[in-house]
């Protein structure tokens, strides 16, 4: 028998002893909870004035003679609690033998001070609310194992604290976020996660079936088609926290599943969506932080506004060498990106070879906050054309330590132009690519009874959080990371 599995049924042992003596080990309700307060409050308490009752898990154990002291943790914090044979009722005391660390207890008793100074609860009362049957990592030696911490959240949190610490504050970017945008007048939506055609961006998406509509149907890639229906349909300024699905590769930047906040803002267009990205990002910052000063795996980023703005052809210039507003052809594209080593696909026109090189000479020198801005038509078709270069549109990005942040553009709204801009799309389709967009007759439809003038901008939630928590890994920000199964157990199991 496997020592884990020894130190397990030596639990189950102790769980039948308690059941024995009467005592339910998973009680469905506890009769001192009504008079429960965090640990944090009962720290405050005057000493030996009145009862301090508090739950947690017992995370430390030690036994001096007759008298035991263990570290009793809840989510606001720790403190020591101390079992004295004669302070005991007598259920309680012939239940100690039996705890282990990692189970969870209630307990009422006495605030007071060791001889050490440590403040301590001298314990009354003693209940068992949930037995451990698994022993928690070595408390010394933590849980450090990279992909045991992602696969097993729950010990991670359970054994480092500053993990927990990172989602709190992850909570309060999203709190901060939503608050700025309803300060702004924006009202939050909800649209369809499960759609019958999927679109807003190029990428693949999943597939799943929908059984009783005998239907096949996508899982989102983006939400911004439903968002731009809404304002077609009146609303003016929304925004969504949309968990997106793409059909793409893992890496440190990248997860198939992840968070994203997308807004539509009627009446507005790109330039006007620059200035909300840059006052939206610092007053996160501010919020969170207390500062628009961020420092990112050694890296020192300041967010106050304003940022730096380049054109993409300008940044290509900039870093590359490479003027592409005078590339006139497809070919003279292809033979500056084989000169520089990017790769080039059969379906990339000079839109799409223009991107891929700025990726590659560009994108890894944007360390500070910088708005690139007019993409072209090619890989933006949801984009307006910049009114005197129709091969470019009125699209940015923002770009912060060499990665891209957030997206916004002012969303095309001639129906017939978009339609124009999908065809294009299923040609690229009909090449090879597998992230073209599909043609959408229901939007286009709502787009022909009208839309505003309307921008709209989306942010990739992780990377924010990646940044104001000084995390190196997409996973470190995600608390159930898509991970490849365990080997050696039945993922149906």
């Amino acid at each position: 028998m496997e020592p884990l599995e020894k130190l397990r049924q030596v639990r189950i042992e102790k769980l039948e002893k308690i059941r024995k003596l009467g005592i339910d080990p998973y009680p469905a309700s506890w009769n001192e909870a009504d008079r429960r307060e965090m640990v944090s409050t009962a720290r405050k308490r005057a000493l030996g004035k009145e009862d301090a009752v508090v739950a947690g898990r017992l995370m430390g154990w030690r036994e001096h003679g007759k008298i035991i002291f263990a570290d009793l943790v809840d989510e606001s914090g720790e403190i020591q609690i101390v079992f004295k044979e004669d302070k005991l009722l007598p259920i309680a005391y012939c239940l100690l033998p039996l705890l282990d660390i990692g189970d969870f207890v209630g307990v009422a008793g006495n605030l007071f001070k060791t001889d050490a100074g440590e403040l301590s609860i001298e314990v009354k009362d003693l209940t068992l609310l949930s037995k451990s049957l698994r022993p928690l990592p070595s408390q010394r030696y933590g849980l450090k194992d990279v992909e045991e911490r992602y696969r097993r959240r729950y010990l991670d949190l359970i054994m480092n604290p500053e993990v927990k610490g990172r989602f709190e504050k992850i909570s309060q970017i999203v709190a901060a976020m939503r608050e700025y945008l309803i300060n702004e007048g924006y009202i939050e939506v909800l649209t369809p996660s499960l759609q019958p055609l999927y679109g807003g961006t190029l990428a693949r998406p999943f597939e799943t079936f929908f059984n009783a509509l005998d239907t096949k149907m996508y899982l989102r890639i983006s939400n911004e088609m439903y968002l731009k229906r809404l304002i077609a349909g009146g609303f003016e300024k929304v925004f969504e926290f949309s968990v997106d699905f793409r059909n793409e590769g893992l890496d440190r930047f990248h997860n198939p599943e992840f968070l994203q906040m997308e807004t539509m803002w009627a009446y507005a267009d790109y330039e006007d969506n620059m200035a909300l990205a840059e006052k939206m990002f610092a007053y996160i910052a501010e919020k969170v932080l207390g500062t628009t000063k961020v420092e990112y795996q050694g890296q020192k980023i300041d967010l106050a506004p304003p940022w730096q703005r380049m054109t993409m052809v300008d940044a290509v210039k900039e870093y590359g060498g490479i003027d592409f507003s005078k590339i006139k052809s497809r070919d003279e594209a292809v033979e500056i990106a084989r000169k520089m080593k990017v790769k080039v696909s059969e379906d990339m026109g000079v839109g799409g070879i223009l991107e891929e090189v700025f990726d590659t000479v560009a994108e890894k020198h944007l360390i500070q906050p910088t708005l690139i801005y007019n993409y072209h038509i090619e890989t933006s078709p949801l984009s307006k054309p910049v009114p005197d270069n129709p091969d470019f549109t009125e699209r940015f990005e923002v770009f912060i330590t060499g990665r891209e942040f957030g997206n916004s553009y002012s969303e095309a709204n001639d129906p017939l132009l978009l339609r124009r801009n999908f065809e294009a799309q299923q040609e690229m389709r009909k090449k090879g690519s597998l992230e073209a967009h599909p043609i959408d007759e229901d939007f286009l439809e709502a787009m022909e009874y009208g839309m505003p003038p309307t921008s709209g901008i989306g942010v990739g939630m992780e990377r924010l959080f990646m940044l104001l928590t000084n995390a190196n890994s997409i996973r470190e920000v995600m608390f159930f990371p898509a991970l490849r199964p365990e080997k050696g157990r039945d993922r149906n199991t």
